[in-house]
């Protein structure tokens, strides 16, 4: 039976769970979602200067799983995907002509209209049409390896491995010439670096959000402006790859939207290497902090799927989605009125002890890792099947020419409440 009693955070709590910087902070970020979610569940967010519209936070698995899965009743589009200030949200629906989301990508289209676009792509990143490529990416993971090993014994594996790696693999399927990486590399971290000055490239600490907004306006400006002319080159002269399949595709006899192909080309260019970069660093941080698990991975390779998805949840890259409820809903005993917001905040849930025995231990044998860091339902990323194929090949070659590792630093974690992970691994290596 919901409860009568609208469970409200104290506004300390209300202002951390949306604070970059408390995701740079993850021991205490940890801290603070489990004794939410032991005390308060399901609990609403309000703003006390009106920043932004109050929304509903979930920390649990079983809640966070159970809304992803519902595409009918929780939508993305009615309102922003990611967490939005009032201004960010207003600044979005005067840029685009009403839409509260900046990039019209994937993940904050509902059907009918996202099954339709989804499936233009499907098939490119199934493991039957990843194994045509699987020896392109075996090249390039040994020669990423052979950098960093030159660059030893000490180097960031953020800026030598677990940054540029991933964005070689998705650019090359995408189609986009190996010179215009670093291009993607620094629009990517404008747009998702939040009020990190290290990522968002402004140098300047604690940003307002109106600053913040017109970084990423300028990058996703940049993008658009990138891939329009990369689909006309494709329509004229198209190849096997994805930019192809994008700019020559029709939904219902018509080709795509100037801002569905747009949104299409971003999501594919940024999320498809900035979230495996997390993970690939966070699997190296775990093994530099193990020496022991580190030498049972390298002695025995049937652990390295372990190694990957254990890697994806501890680390949680994507660490909340946004939904708008359609219906008057109860979900752990709050009563949600129609309309409201919520937020699935992935990194509580893929922390929570009632699904993860000893959720904060990096075990690469866990048994049953039903972690939520992929999403779940009609929107699970369309590229987690890559993404895995990446890190297993990748670390493979790491495990094959490392004999040993450890920190040789303090690692640094992005000031992002969206896209996070870390920004700098210092690592001290022998290699065979």
């Amino acid at each position: 039976m919901a409860t009568t009693a609208v469970p409200v955070a104290s506004p300390e709590d209300a202002i951390a769970v949306i604070d970059p910087r408390s995701y740079a902070e993850w021991g205490p970020l940890l801290d603070r979602f489990d004794r939410i979610r032991a005390e308060t569940p399901v609990v609403r967010i309000e703003s006390a200067e009106g920043f932004h519209e109050p929304f509903w936070l979930l920390t649990r698995h079983e809640d966070v799983m159970r809304v992803s899965k519902d595409n009918q009743t929780f939508l993305n589009a009615p309102r922003p995907t990611v967490f939005t200030g009032k201004d960010g949200e207003a600044f979005a629906r005067a840029v685009t002509g009403g839409s509260p989301n900046l990039v019209n990508s994937l993940v904050s289209i509902d059907a009918p209209s996202h099954p339709k676009l989804r499936r233009l792509t499907q098939e490119w990143f199934m493991p039957k049409n990843l194994r045509k490529i699987e020896e392109d990416i075996r090249k390039l993971a040994a020669h990423t390896v052979d950098r960093l090993i030159a660059a030893g014994p000490e180097a960031d594996f953020c800026t030598l491995v677990s940054a540029p790696y991933p964005l070689h693999v998705v650019m090359q399927i995408l189609g986009v010439p190996e010179e215009d990486e670093p291009r993607m590399l620094f629009l990517t971290q404008q747009m998702f670096g939040g009020q990190d000055e290290d990522l968002n490239k402004s140098g300047m600490a604690d940003l307002a959000p109106e600053q913040v907004l017109q970084i990423v306006m300028g990058a996703v400006s940049d993008f658009e402006a990138y891939f329009f002319a990369l689909a006309e080159e494709r329509r004229k002269n198209p190849t096997n790859d994805v930019a192809s399949v994008l700019a020559n595709a029709n939904i219902d006899g018509q080709p795509l939207s100037a801002r569905d192909l747009a949104g299409y080309y971003i999501i594919v260019a940024a999320a498809g290497h900035d979230t495996t970069s997390a993970s690939t660093a966070g699997a190296m941080l775990a093994l530099a902090q193990d020496p022991d698990q580190f030498a049972r991975v390298k002695a025995d390779r049937s652990l390295l799927p372990g190694v990957v998805e254990e890697a994806i949840r501890w680390t949680t890259p994507v660490q909340h989605f946004m939904r708008t409820n359609t219906t008057d809903v109860e979900i752990g005993g709050v009563q949600i009125p129609a309309g409201d917001w919520l937020m699935l905040n992935y990194v509580a849930a893929n922390h929570d002890p009632a699904q993860f025995d000893n959720p904060r231990k990096f075990d690469a044998a866990r048994d049953g890792n039903r972690h939520i860091a992929f999403g779940a339902g009609a929107h699970q990323c369309l590229g987690l099947h890559l993404a895995r194929l990446e890190m297993r090949i990748l670390f493979e070659a790491l495990l094959d020419r490392i004999d040993s590792l450890e920190l040789a630093g303090e690692p640094k974690r992005a000031k992002s409440t969206f896209v996070g992970g870390l920004k700098t691994l210092p690592i001290r290596f022998k290699a065979s």
